[in-house]
């Protein structure tokens, strides 16, 4: 055994060395990270380390420094790929670090800090605690990260995508310890409440959130017993599992009133063992990775293999254990001058580093053969698989299987960085800075999409900010004795990358090569003022307030008291400062605005009387204004030429005005009204007129028609120039909802009857539907009590000129012409019971999201390039209407309460007997519900992603009936031969439903639906048998090989 103790390894100050608190090597060996008192982590190279007292060694020592902490650094762990470093500090945050390949920066000026020699930057910022991060912890596949700290919590992040996904508040004091088990089952916490909980939790997909891991991440069991009595003065409870996954050992654990650390046992988890001969609390454990045997390694002969652990804490001792001997066969004593705070081993379980409380960074190296001989890590493998480490459920049929998984696994991948990377701000890479968002996989940046060459990446502009930056830096400046001084910089102004913390998405399209008006972490600053206000120093002490000028007539002080009304509002009163004092300004321009006054009440149409739906009629009034705004593109952030060009005059907005009679009868009868009079105008020059002998109610239009509805029930239309369109329509009654989509109008009347027209076509795709099926005026009255039907909040029409109502009770509806019956879209009863139910999330409505998919489906639909007004403005969208009527479920039903005993009822039934995959089912009901609406409403960028969402549920689910049908209906006939189906009459039998005829369903080729869904089904074995068929008829499975191989070439080269 050799110990060494460079004297350069420490986190060294002006005036004593910083108590050092956690260290760990990284899973190849050559990098060990050490976090300290001084709020930095530093990475050291190992083989420095190791060849101390080799004075021919030359190679750095110290390959970096990370400050991005403001206090003490509690613990650093790599994860288990490598490719990530995390710390966490008592300033509550947990920071995540990568390594970038482009080379380090220089050190800042006047530092004494070693110039860093790796380019670890920071990766990601997660914030989710409430007091100091003690310790962390990555899985064994790095696919989560487990942080706890002195707030009671554990808080579960992914290892990917590094979302919170889960919060564990279980333990009742402060969480020290966190150690994962090796076969990826379970993890264990360790806390002052005298207890280490024992969680089971199964490794969460790339693309995880918070929301579809509820169930997940589950307490086994809590133990207790050999913690009973212990002291509660331990900065740390460090535990750690043993490499083969049978047992945990935990620290500060007591035998009675001695000392000691306790060995649980999986499964039992009962503590019988116990390691004594410590004269302090031990505050860590940690086993040796590697499986040791006795005698050098022989085939042939078998042998029992043993584990290694060592143990240290306040006793300043460190002891090395060897499971077959009862006592430790090392004690090294008075290593520190206090006590021992963390220990890392080696990769190769030979080596082992520690740090203490009192600076020391220290190794301790085992020669060959005085611990026993290194088993081969195939031997950890099997001792693990008993546990099920690396087992997967399924087996590969054959080669292509495993083709397509791992095709269905890359691609995966690839989808949530890209997505995270667009969420985050990072629609293009940039090569040399790294902004919160850019995953990097092996050192090289990760772009969804195909990789371009680096040679040809266009050169970065120039930054007038950066170049402001170098000449502040060299600002050279004369002090009073004559001599030359370079100003110092401010160090949160010499940060030259962009900033690190996430941006909106309003920001994400300033990006590489765009024009941002906005420096991101650039803050000048003015010199402060220094003089008096205007007054002088009466000014400055009792204020410049002046008093309001009298005013002629106005004794009682009116002008001023409305002021202060306003003020009351919290608004700001205009005044203006006046000789003679303050005088309220005039605010009224030279034409005064004429506010809508209310004439009279409409004249009720005899058929309500008998009719059992009445709807609120409109008020008469005198002036009904329909601005109608000019259609823009809708910018994209990643096309820029392509956007059509803008119609002339765009910038100039049309009135559509209806102005009703308002004075006396001419002619002395009442009776004989004035007409109403129809204007349309463009920046107060009239475009055309018209008269109308009866009262405007509703008005609407868009830049096809202009539509009017009289009091009368008559529906009168005109096209953009002025010309009458058809005759006046007669309703049943006074319309009471008037709406536009392209060229459908809507006109819902006061007896419930719905009127939809094309006016492009003249005709009606139905004839009138009535609203009493929706209204539910049956279900209503059969409660005990009296109670209120619902009653109608909106009514709109989508592109495809659908109807969509909602109402009252949080139900949405729309009308199937094609089934000549109303559906329910969206209910209360999915809001309570789906995991699936998110009304937070608006992507699917955005207008970048909008504009990309909206260029391929105009380009597709027909060989005629639509108008330019069809196919941009959002007016004319079908987009976003099932979020938007899941959003007012949530806001009727649940905000509201009015789900409230509905909730109580799902809660029970999620926990009662016979109920056990309540909410599964429900869920996949509320995801095929989902998508019959998005098909129903011609919702193409809907439709797409809830069928991706529930082909994965299904998959989770391993339904393969329902994967089947689900195949066979995106395929229909694409690839049937005309002559199949001419003699078979028993068929029908096993055919499904289609979704539609032709190779298009929603709008998307069948092909490309059906190539999407098999390569997200293709990672499950159990469907493999029912996914490969498919994969080879598309030709999937030939691209994921070449895909595969083209990683595999590129990790290659990057090692």
């Amino acid at each position: 055994m050799r110990f060494t103790k460079p004297l350069w390894l420490s986190h060294g100050g002006e005036k004593r060395e910083h108590e050092v608190y956690s260290c760990h090597v990284s899973p190849d060996g050559s990098r060990l990270a050490t976090a300290a008192g001084d709020g930095h982590v530093r990475i050291w190279s190992t083989d420095a380390i190791l060849n101390a007292s080799d004075p021919a060694y030359t190679k750095p020592k110290q390959l970096a420094s990370l400050s991005h902490h403001s206090g003490t650094i509690h613990s650093v762990r790599f994860s288990a790929n490598g490719k990530y470093l995390a710390s966490g500090a008592d300033d509550k945050i947990v920071c995540v670090y990568n390594l970038d390949p482009s080379p380090p920066s220089h050190t800042t000026f006047g530092s004494n800090e070693t110039p860093p020699v790796e380019n670890w930057r920071i990766f990601r910022r997660l914030i989710g605690h409430d007091n100091d991060v003690q310790d962390l912890g990555w899985s064994c596949d790095s696919s989560i990260l487990v942080s706890v700290g002195l707030d009671s919590k554990a808080v579960v992040w992914s290892g990917s995508t590094f979302e919170k996904l889960k919060t564990l508040s279980n333990h009742q004091s402060h969480v020290k310890g966190i150690t994962f088990d090796p076969s990826n089952k379970y993890f264990a916490t360790a806390s002052d409440d005298r207890t280490i909980k024992i969680f089971r939790f199964t490794p969460p997909p790339p693309n995880a959130s918070a929301y579809d891991q509820t169930s997940n991440f589950t307490l086994e069991h809590t133990v207790s017993a050999p913690f009973s009595t212990s002291p509660l003065t331990t900065y740390f409870r460090r535990c750690s599992w043993s490499p083969e996954g049978a047992h945990i050992a935990a620290a500060n654990a007591v035998n009675g009133p001695v000392s000691s650390v306790a060995i649980i046992n999986r499964g039992t988890w009962d503590g019988e063992i116990n390691l004594i001969g410590h004269e302090g609390p031990v505050e860590v454990c940690a086993f040796s990775p590697r499986l040791f045997y006795q005698r050098p390694h022989d085939k042939d002969v078998p042998q029992s293999s043993v584990t290694i652990i060592a143990c240290a804490g306040q006793d300043k001792t460190l002891s090395v254990w060897n499971t077959s001997f009862p006592r430790p066969f090392v004690t090294t004593a008075e290593l520190a001058a206090k006590p021992i705070s963390d220990l890392a081993w080696s990769p190769d379980g030979e080596t082992i580093y520690y740090t203490s409380l009192d600076g020391t960074i220290a190794a301790v190296v085992f020669e060959r053969g005085e611990l026993g001989y290194p088993a081969p890590t195939a031997d950890n493998d099997k001792a693990l698989a008993k546990y099920g480490a690396g087992r997967r459920v399924g087996i590969v049929e054959n080669a292509d299987a495993l083709r397509l998984e791992e095709g269905s696994k890359a691609g995966e991948l690839r989808g949530v960085e890209g997505r995270m990377g667009e969420l985050m701000g990072d629609s293009q890479p940039q090569p040399s800075v790294l902004t919160n968002g850019d995953a990097h996989v092996n050192g090289t940046a990760n772009v969804t999409g195909a990789a371009e060459p680096a040679a040809t990446a266009p050169a970065p502009p120039k930054d007038p900010q950066a170049e402001k930056i170098d000449k502040l830096k060299q600002r050279v400046t004369i002090t009073k004795d004559g001599k030359k001084r370079i100003a110092p910089l401010l160090l949160s102004s010499s940060n030259q990358g962009e900033s690190n913390l996430p941006r909106t998405q309003l920001q994400a399209a300033v990006r590489h090569g765009a024009v941002s008006d906005a420096p991101a972490t650039i803050l000048d600053l003015s010199k402060p003022y220094d003089g008096l206000p205007k007054g002088g120093l009466s000014g400055l002490l009792m204020g410049n307030k002046r008093k309001y000028a009298e005013v002629e007539g106005d004794d009682e002080k009116r002008a001023e008291k409305r002021v202060h009304l306003v003020q009351q509002t919290g608004a700001a009163p205009i005044v203006s400062n006046t000789p003679d004092g303050l005088v309220p300004a005039s605010t009224a321009p030279s034409k005064p605005i004429e506010v809508p006054e209310v004439l009279r009440p409409a004249i009720t149409n005899p058929s309500m009387t008998v009719s059992q739906i009445r709807l609120a009629v409109p008020m008469v009034r005198s002036v009904i204004i329909r601005p109608r705004e000019p259609a823009r593109s809708i910018p994209d952030s990643d096309t820029t030429s392509t956007a059509p060009a803008e119609p002339p005059d765009a910038d100039k907005p049309l009135i559509f005005e209806a102005r009703n009679a308002t004075g006396p009868s001419r002619t002395g009868r009442a009776q004989d009204r004035e007409p109403s009079r129809i204007t349309v105008s463009k920046r107060a020059q009239t475009l055309w007129q018209d008269y109308l002998p009866k009262a405007v109610l509703l008005v609407t239009g868009n830049s096809h028609f202009w539509a009017a509805a009289c009091e009368d029930g008559s529906l009168h239309v005109w096209t953009p120039a002025g010309r009458r369109l058809l005759n006046a329509l007669i309703l049943d009654s006074q319309p009471v909802i008037l709406d536009c989509r392209g060229w459908w109008l809507l006109a819902l009347t006061a007896t419930g009857q719905c009127h939809i027209y094309n006016l492009r076509t003249l005709s009606a795709p139905h004839p009138p539907i009535s609203l009493a099926p929706i209204l539910d005026t049956a279900s209503a009255v059969q409660h005990p009590h009296l109670t209120p039907s619902p009653s109608l909040i909106f009514a709109r029409l989508n592109s495809a000129g659908r109807i969509i109502a909602a109402l009252s009770n949080g139900e949405g509806f729309t009308y199937s012409p094609a089934l000549h019956t109303w559906q329910r879209l969206t209910e209360n009863w999915w809001a309570v019971g789906s995991q699936y139910w998110n009304t937070t999330d608006t992507s699917l409505a955005t207008p970048a999201a909008i504009a990309k998919n909206l260029r391929p489906q105009a380009s597709s639909c027909s060989g005629v390039p639509p108008a330019w007004h069809e196919t941009i403005n959002p007016e004319n969208l079908s987009a976003g209407i099932i979020p938007l009527l899941e959003r007012h479920t949530t806001a009727q039903a649940l905000l509201k309460g009015r789900a409230y005993f509905l909730q109580r009822l799902v809660k029970m039934l999620i926990s009662a007997e016979g109920y056990e995959g309540f909410e599964s089912a429900v869920s996949i009901a509320h995801l095929e519900n989902r998508i019959a609406a998005a098909l129903t409403l011609g919702a193409r960028d809907e439709f797409r992603v809830y069928l991706v969402t529930y082909a994965k549920r299904l998959g989770a689910e391993n339904l393969r009936a329902k994967v089947e049908e689900l195949l066979r209906g995106l395929m229909g006939r694409l690839y049937e031969d005309e002559e199949d189906g001419d003699d078979g009459e028993g068929d029908e039998e096993g055919e499904g439903v289609e979704w539609g005829e032709g190779n298009e369903v929603c709008g998307w080729k069948r092909e490309e639906l059906l190539r999407e869904i098999v390569v997200v089904l293709g990672k499950w074995r159990e469907l493999q048998r029912v996914t490969v068929p498919y994969a080879k008829l598309l030709g999937v499975i030939g691209e994921a090989a070449e895909g595969a191989g083209k990683e595999g070439e590129e990790m290659e080269v990057e090692t």
